[in-house]
C-alpha cells in the first residue's frame, strides 16, 4: 500500500516541510567531482577570498539536488509519484559551509489529467537556509496516482 499522498489529497495553498541537511564540504568535494564543475568559487579557498562571497560557496545545483532528497523526507512522494515533469530554479542567495537547509512545498495548483486515476500537482519549491533566507526559489511540476474510483 502506498504512503504517500493521493493526487486528489491535494489542495492548493497546503504547505510540507522537510527536516533540515547541513550542507558541508564533502557535499561540495562529491558533487564538484560527479558533475565535473570545479569551478573556483566552489572549490578554491584562495580564489573564493576575492569574491563578493568571501568564501567558497556551495554550488547552486547541488543544493537543488539536496532539495529532491529532502522532499522524499516528507513522505508525500511515496509511492504515488508517476512522473516529476519539471522543476525550475532560481539562485537567490548563497549555500554556505556549514548552513542548514530544507525545502519548503507550497501546493499552487491541480489538474486532473484527462486519464482517469492520475492528475498534476504544481508546488512552488523553496530551499530555505536555517536563518530564513531564501537559497533556491522555484517550482516542481508532479504527476500523482489518484485513489481507484470507489477507493478509500
Amino acid at each position: 500500500m502506498a504512503r504517500g499522498r493521493y493526487f486528489s489529497e491535494f489542495a492548493e495553498g497546503q504547505v510540507y516541510e522537510s527536516g533540515g541537511r547541513t550542507v558541508t564540504e564533502a557535499d561540495v568535494v562529491m558533487f564538484a567531482g560527479l558533475s565535473g564543475d570545479y569551478n573556483p568559487l566552489h572549490t578554491d579557498a584562495e580564489f573564493a577570498k576575492g569574491t563578493p562571497f568571501g568564501q567558497r560557496i556551495a554550488h547552486g545545483m547541488l543544493a537543488a539536488s539536496i532539495s529532491t532528497g529532502l522532499g522524499q523526507t516528507t513522505g508525500i512522494f511515496e509511492g504515488t509519484t508517476l512522473a516529476l515533469m519539471s522543476q525550475t530554479f532560481e539562485y537567490k542567495a548563497p549555500v554556505l559551509f556549514g548552513d542548514t537547509i530544507r525545502l519548503r512545498l507550497t501546493v499552487q495548483g491541480t489538474k486532473p489529467s484527462s486519464k482517469p486515476g492520475k492528475g498534476v500537482v504544481l508546488f512552488r519549491s523553496e530551499v530555505v537556509k536555517h536563518d530564513g533566507v531564501t537559497a533556491v526559489d522555484g517550482s516542481w511540476t508532479v504527476l500523482f496516482r489518484d485513489r481507484e474510483p470507489g477507493g478509500a
